[in-house]
C-alpha cells in the first residue's frame, strides 16, 4: 500500500465533465463526513443543507471563475474533520487542492 496521496485531478472527472477551460475548478465532497453544520450554505449559494438528512449538497461540482471564491469560502468554513473540512476545491488546470489545503502543498486532503 502506497503512502503517496492521490492527485486531485484523478477524482470526479469523466466524459461528462465540462472542459477545463470552461469550468477550471471542481469540488470533491466527503459527504459521508458531513455533520450538517451548514456553514457552507451560509457562505455559498451553491450549497444547500438538507434538513431531513442533515447533509449539505452542492448544486454543481464544476465551477468557473465567477463561482470559485464563494465555494472556497465554504470549504474554508467547514468545521468537519476537526476543522480540515470535507469540501475540497480543486484547480483542474494546476492539478492541486486550493481549499482548504491543510497540508499547505496543494495535495488532496480527502480521507477515503
Amino acid at each position: 500500500m502506497s503512502n503517496e496521496r492521490p492527485r486531485p485531478s484523478e477524482f470526479g472527472t469523466d466524459e461528462a465533465a465540462p472542459p477545463v477551460d470552461e469550468k477550471p475548478y471542481k469540488i470533491i465532497f466527503e459527504a459521508n463526513k458531513c455533520f450538517g453544520a451548514g456553514r457552507c450554505a451560509e457562505a455559498s449559494t451553491n450549497w444547500e443543507l438538507d434538513l431531513q438528512t442533515g447533509v449539505a449538497n452542492p448544486q454543481t461540482y464544476f465551477l468557473d471563475e465567477s463561482d470559485v471564491d464563494e465555494n472556497i469560502r465554504a470549504a474554508e468554513l467547514c468545521p468537519a474533520k476537526k476543522g480540515d473540512g470535507v469540501i475540497h476545491i480543486i484547480d483542474r488546470r494546476e492539478d492541486r487542492e486550493i481549499a482548504p489545503d491543510p497540508h499547505g502543498d496543494g495535495s488532496l486532503s480527502v480521507d477515503w
